[in-house]
């Protein structure tokens, strides 16, 4: 297989040079090589796949919501080559028996490369099963005591720990008050910046070897890390499209569609957001691809369950943020493929260069389309970007495999479980 005749991201920048791929690894970039098959990309950008280091597929357990299957076609027509998937399904993944139930269904039906997280359970059990990290960790599960000695655990381990930093006492004091009130709004002012930045300001300061933050959403929360980094705390944090792009103000149009943990914040925290991320202060993206029906988002604010997909429309829309300036494409790669390799230790993953898999995007920087429900795959079956500008894939690859080119290209059960090195 050779890719020909597009513009290649590397390490390096852009190059206009051939890609040869053996055996499912990129085996030379530019010079003279035989192929049985060629794929022309004349006047596409050719990507590394992207990885999705937030997912939630839902199965087993909720997959009337998502399955490997459909979660995996989302992933691919999005241009994600990778996913990581959380643990928090049904059942939970804390030990050998519900991993090894989780990667059977992923072995089966996943079109992707998939990593599976482990919950807070027999962690090194878990480990030794080749789970990527433990978390996400949701701190307002527990008491200030039980959170640090699950995060010494963890570090004991050698496990990395993913953070969902919101401080249970913050939200309890500032929920309570509210539970009579109905707008989609409350749900921010019950769940404020401030617990964000209490839970991080806690678990940055029992923090041991290393820590990743999940969907960072406030500039508090920022200021916590950049002060933690400061003072020589390997921390690591993501960022998720919804929190660049929406902000309470949305709430008049999507209501309880738009619920999600951590809520919607301000205009101010969205700014603060893309220039963290354009300076590399936040690592990466990640969707925190979270869907559920529309029937059920429907329900009143406090009884709709949290969460938006988006893990098909992650690499689009941002895509269009770099046609609009809001973030190089330089930095968006390094956010979507390089750091989370890094991060997630993939070490076969994350750049086109020789000897990686050749997990490769093909796009048309030129074309532009409006994001609609009724062409994504999620079973979620809405978006809460309808209308919005996007760049899709033309063209999928996963080790130098077609996966998709407007069309599923494979088979389910075509993407391999990927232990974290």
């Amino acid at each position: 297989m050779s890719v020909v005749n597009g513009r290649v991201y590397t390490p390096q920048g852009l190059k206009a040079f051939d890609i040869w791929v053996k055996d499912g690894k990129i085996a030379a970039l530019g010079g003279s090589h035989r192929a049985d098959e060629e794929l022309d990309a004349r006047g596409m950008l050719v990507l590394p796949g992207a990885i999705d280091a937030h997912v939630h597929f839902r199965d087993p357990g909720q997959t009337w919501k998502e399955d490997w299957e459909s979660g995996s076609i989302a992933a691919a027509a999005g241009g994600v080559t990778t996913v990581v998937d959380q643990p928090n399904n049904d059942p939970r993944t804390l030990d050998r028996r519900s991993f090894e139930a989780k990667l059977e269904e992923a072995k089966r039906k996943s079109l992707v490369d998939f990593c599976i997280n482990g919950g807070p359970g027999k962690t090194k059990e878990l480990m030794d099963l080749g789970i990527t990290a433990i978390g996400e960790i949701f701190t307002y599960d527990y008491t200030d005591d039980n959170l640090q000695k699950l995060l010494a655990e963890v570090e004991n381990a050698g496990a990395l720990p993913t953070i969902h930093a919101e401080d249970g006492e913050v939200v309890r004091e500032h929920a309570e008050p509210l539970m009579t009130q109905m707008d989609a709004d409350v749900w921010s002012r019950a769940r404020p910046n401030s617990a964000e930045a209490v839970a991080l300001q806690k678990v940055l300061g029992w923090l041991g070897k290393r820590a990743h933050i999940c969907h960072l959403s406030t500039c508090q929360g920022l200021e916590q890390i950049v002060r933690a980094r400061a003072l020589g705390r390997k921390t690591t944090c993501e960022v998720s499209p919804h929190h660049l792009i929406f902000n309470r103000s949305d709430y008049r149009k999507h209501g309880t569609f738009l619920k999600m943990n951590p809520p919607l914040r301000s205009s101010e925290d969205n700014a603060a957001l893309w220039a963290a991320l354009r300076s590399g202060a936040i690592d990466i993206l990640a969707s925190d691809h979270a869907p559920h029906l529309p029937e059920e988002k429907k329900l009143e604010v406090w009884e709709a369950p949290s969460g938006v997909p988006g893990v098909e429309t992650m690499l689009p829309l941002m895509l269009t943020a770099v046609r609009s300036n809001l973030v190089s494409l330089d930095r968006l790669v390094d956010a979507i493929a390089t750091r989370p390799a890094m991060i997630f230790g993939l070490k076969s993953k994350g750049s086109i260069e020789t000897r990686k898999d050749a997990d490769l995007v093909i796009v048309n920087p030129k074309k532009i389309t409006k994001v609609s429900a009724d062409r994504l795959h999620s079973r979620a079956d809405w978006t809460p970007y309808q209308g919005r500008d996007a760049i899709f894939p033309q063209v999928v690859l996963i080790r130098g495999t077609v996966v998709y080119d407007g069309d599923v290209a494979v088979r389910r059960g075509y993407g391999r479980f990927q232990k974290a090195v």
